[in-house]
C-alpha cells in the first residue's frame, strides 16, 4: 500500500471483514490494518486466514482476529459477530466481502443447489448487517460495504445464481441505505471488475486475460489493492455523505 493515501479517521476504527483469508477479502484486511485500525475477519479457510494473520502481525498497530465460519450458517454468523464486537470494543464498519463465483449451467441447476447459492452468495450480508446494527447504533454511525459484481452488468456466462445474488445485494444496498441513513449508518455497493487473484486465474487462460484487458479503458489488472483502495475511501470520514449508491472499479469494463 505504500504511497497510497492514509485516512486519519479510520486510525482505531472496528472493522469487521467476511471472507478475508485470500483475494480480494485478503487485499481488505491489510488495507485496513495498514490504515491503523482494529480488523476482525472470517473466512472458511482455517489455514489461509491464519496465514494472513502472521502475515499482518509484525507490522500492525492492532493485531488482526481471525474467526473461521462457515457464513451459511446464521446462527454461527451471528455468535461469531457478538464475539468479534465484544475482542473489538464495538463494531464501526462491517464489510460484506465473501462470496463463490463457481460456475455452473442453467439445466443442472437443482432447487438445493440454487438454495446453497443464495446462502453463500447473498443470505449472510443481509444477517450479518442485522447483527451489527445495533453495535453501529451505539457507535453513533457506522459504514456497511456489501460487495457486488460486475457479471451481471455484463451478463458472463455459467453464472446466473451467481449473478442472481449479486443483482440482489445492490437492492439490498439500496435498502438499508434508506433504512439506516438517520442513524448515520452509510451502506454502499462496491462492484469490482475482474480482479487479479489465484482464484481468477482458474478461470482465465492467460488469452482470456487478455480479452479482458482488452475490453477495459485502461491497460493493465485490477489488483486487490486497488479494491480495498475504494474501501477505504467510502468507510472513512472523506466519504461522509456517499450512501445508497453502487462504486464501480473496473478499469472502465462494461
Amino acid at each position: 500500500m505504500s504511497g497510497r493515501a492514509i485516512y486519519p479517521s479510520l486510525a482505531g476504527k472496528r472493522v469487521f471483514i467476511s471472507g478475508g483469508g485470500s483475494g480480494i477479502g485478503e487485499g481488505l484486511v491489510e488495507g485496513f490494518v495498514t490504515q491503523g485500525a482494529k480488523v476482525a475477519f472470517c473466512d472458511i479457510l482455517d489455514a489461509a486466514g491464519r496465514a494472513v494473520v502472521d502475515r499482518l502481525t509484525a507490522a500492525a498497530a492492532h493485531t488482526p482476529l481471525f474467526y473461521p465460519c462457515d457464513l451459511r450458517d446464521i446462527a454461527a454468523v451471528q455468535a461469531m459477530l457478538v464475539e468479534a464486537e465484544s475482542a473489538l470494543g464495538g463494531i464501526d464498519i462491517l464489510v460484506n466481502n465473501a462470496a463463490n463465483d463457481d460456475r455452473h449451467r442453467v439445466e443442472d441447476v437443482t432447487l438445493d443447489y440454487w438454495e446453497e447459492r443464495m446462502a453463500v452468495n447473498l443470505r449472510h450480508l443481509f444477517f450479518a448487517a442485522q447483527a451489527v446494527v445495533p453495535a453501529l447504533k451505539r457507535a453513533g454511525g457506522g459504514v456497511i460495504l456489501n460487495f457486488g459484481s460486475i457479471s451481471w452488468h455484463l451478463g458472463l456466462p455459467e453464472l446466473v445464481l451467481y449473478q442472481t445474488a449479486k443483482a440482489g445485494i445492490e437492492g439490498l444496498t439500496r435498502g438499508l441505505a434508506r433504512e439506516l441513513g438517520r442513524d448515520n449508518i452509510r451502506v454502499n455497493t462496491i462492484v469490482p471488475g475482474n480482479v487479479k487473484t489465484p482464484r481468477q486465474e482458474k478461470w482465465y487462460t492467460p488469452e482470456g486475460e487478455a480479452e479482458i484487458v482488452a475490453a477495459q479503458c485502461l491497460d493493465g489488472r485490477i489488483a486487490p489493492a486497488d479494491v480495498a483502495a475504494l474501501a477505504l475511501f467510502l468507510a472513512s470520514d472523506d466519504a461522509q455523505m456517499c450512501t445508497g449508491h453502487d462504486y464501480f472499479v473496473d478499469a472502465g469494463w462494461r
